[in-house]
């Protein structure tokens, strides 16, 4: 029943995929722009840049993340697994690595600004979606690492 995070490793994107797709189809708002298949081969491409932590519970993956170097690419969930703190436990991961991080994310996603801006992560900008290939309005976030104050 433990969490685990753990770099991802090939075999992982066939589940990956899964909750990838998964999301892009049971989200109203978001455009269908990929197969299946095409989705699980860009899973497979962020694993081999080693770009991606993975959460399994019970040797099942419920989530993910890819961050390359400062920017968080994508961290997306099983549905199941919303609301439990995998996403905060991937996300202090990659707090814990990195001292400052950069993401963008849909204003229709809603849950996803929420949790972002709970995690202490700040605007810095919006977009028309003229800079993504989904074409959707996005919001920019970064988050920094508090300095500690020095005696």
């Amino acid at each position: 029943m433990t969490l685990v995070l753990r770099p991802a490793n090939p075999l992982d994107a066939g589940a990956m995929g899964d909750i990838l797709f998964g999301f892009q189809h049971d989200t109203g708002w978001m455009p269908k722009l990929y197969s299946a298949a095409e989705v699980i081969f860009f899973c497979g491409m962020m694993i081999d840049r080693d770009w991606v932590t993975v959460a399994e519970r019970d040797g099942r993956i419920l989530g993910f993340l890819a961050r390359k170097g400062e920017e968080i690419c994508s961290l997306y969930l099983a549905p199941s697994a919303r609301g439990q703190g995998a996403g905060k436990a991937l996300l202090d991961a990659a707090k814990a690595a990195s001292p400052r991080l950069v993401l963008n994310t849909f204003r229709a996603n809603t849950r996803a600004q929420r949790f972002y801006l709970r995690e202490g992560f700040t605007e810095t900008g919006r977009g028309d979606g003229s800079g993504n290939e989904e074409g959707l309005p996005d919001i920019s976030y970064e988050w920094r690492k508090l300095q500690e104050a020095s005696a």
